[in-house]
């Protein structure tokens, strides 16, 4: 009787693990296929924007950043009902990331990217004015954004 308790207690045991186990590549698996997901929409977001941005110049973002330490660029025209739901914040934050590191010459481990209601805020250090300049292109491009305040530093070389 008592091999056979111990039998059924371990018997237990492995069936939760089992599931436990399955459960964990199941959700490794969402996980990936979300990761993909974001990845292609923001690539197909940005091939079929038809909004046209004003050239990010890398005088300008030297100029603000020497007077204020920080830069803000705004789209002309307001998203109203961009950020809708609360997973927006997350799917912008992500597909901005993504465009940062498929983008050369953008250190975008060395970048943090925070969304809120459509407000970017870009921090970290980078190697030049001219990865801001980029990040702070990647980032209003991308759909959701209405504003970036960028305070992206250069680190001393």
């Amino acid at each position: 009787m008592k091999r056979l308790f111990i039998g059924f207690v371990m018997g237990i045991a492995a069936g939760a693990w089992a599931h436990w186990y399955l459960q964990q590549e199941h959700s490794k698996h969402k996980l990936l296929e979300a990761k993909d997901s974001v990845v292609s929409s923001a690539d197909r977001l940005s091939g079929t924007s038809q909004e046209k941005f004003s050239e990010i110049r890398t005088q300008d973002i030297k100029r603000e950043l020497e007077s204020s330490g920080i830069v803000v660029r705004e789209k002309a025209r307001q998203a109203g009902n961009a950020i809708s739901d609360a997973t927006a914040n997350a799917r912008i934050t992500a597909a901005i990331k993504a465009k940062l590191f498929a983008e050369p010459g953008v250190s975008a481990l060395s970048m943090n990217v925070d969304t809120n209601d459509g407000l970017v805020t870009l921090s970290g250090k980078v190697s030049s004015h001219e990865q801001i300049a980029k990040a702070i292109k990647i980032a209003m491009e991308t759909d959701g954004v209405t504003k970036v305040i960028s305070t992206l530093q250069v680190k001393s070389k």
